[in-house]
């Protein structure tokens, strides 16, 4: 069973920081991989469907974008957990849509942001492979909100 993490809380420093980025010689290490697994088993446990490593007090470019509905989010859509590391948004669309979010390190509070409905993502796995991929809707808004925290930026600034 994997280790679930703290999770830094709005008015932490590291939350506010510019993560670094995952270096060559960290990819497909024991250490990474343990890092992913326990975001992972953090982000279910807490009904999240997306995670940062800031939010676990490891200031590293590495986040998880996992739509799927849960009490928190009942009409997510289901899709596969995806582990990113340094990743970047290539591409916006021009459309905007307002949706409502939630944070993990902002409990009880929820707020409509604005965000673009598609981006086009580059990001490497675990291993070091590097990925290109579109997402839109909801999906597309856990990417934004996930890097927005890898750049120091909560959602609750965006209202």
């Amino acid at each position: 069973m994997s280790n679930i993490l703290a999770v830094a809380q709005q008015g932490e420093a590291i939350l506010t920081l510019k993560a670094a980025l995952v270096v060559e010689s960290e990819f497909n290490s024991t250490w990474l991989n343990g890092l992913a697994d326990a975001m992972q088993a953090t982000m279910l446990e807490r009904n999240g469907v997306g995670i940062a490593a800031p939010q676990v007090y490891v200031s590293k470019r590495v986040i998880i974008v996992a739509s799927r509905p849960n009490p928190r989010y009942p009409d997510a859509p289901e899709m596969d957990a995806i582990v990113m590391v340094n990743p970047e948004i290539l591409e916006k669309s021009e459309q905007i849509i307002l949706g409502e979010e939630g944070c993990l390190s902002v409990p009880n509070e929820r707020g409509e942001v604005a965000r673009a409905e598609k981006v086009k993502v580059r990001y490497f796995s675990l291993v070091g492979e590097k990925i290109e991929t579109i997402f839109h809707g909801f999906p597309a808004r856990i990417v934004q909100h996930e890097i927005d925290h890898l750049d120091g930026i909560l959602f609750v600034e965006r209202l």
